[in-house]
């Protein structure tokens, strides 16, 4: 669900933030204030933690801070890909559907 309509050419890890941030924006247009993403990629936290060392996500990152300060309070979990099965589930549907 979160990879529509985003650019190609763009890292794994680019896509992941961009897809966060639109989960984030959608969130906040639909007022639901209170919300807990999760993730399986350990490098998006990382990187929301410390924004400073990702320099060439920088627009990225404002984009996404603007978008937390909307969510209050805002948390973001780190998952195993193991105990992903709800990314999993979706994934092989959208392989069958298509």
């Amino acid at each position: 669900m979160g990879t529509c309509n985003l650019r190609r050419g763009i890292s794994p890890l680019q896509s992941e933030l961009e897809t966060l941030v639109w989960a984030m924006q959608c969130t906040l247009r639909h007022n639901k204030l209170t919300v807990v993403f999760e993730t399986d990629c350990s490098d998006v936290v990382k990187m929301l933690s410390t924004p400073e060392e990702w320099p060439a996500s920088a627009t990225k990152l404002d984009e996404f801070c603007r978008c937390k300060m909307g969510l209050t309070p805002f948390s973001i979990v780190h998952i195993s890909q193991t105990n992903n099965t709800k990314a999993d589930k979706l994934a092989l549907r959208a392989n069958y559907i298509y």
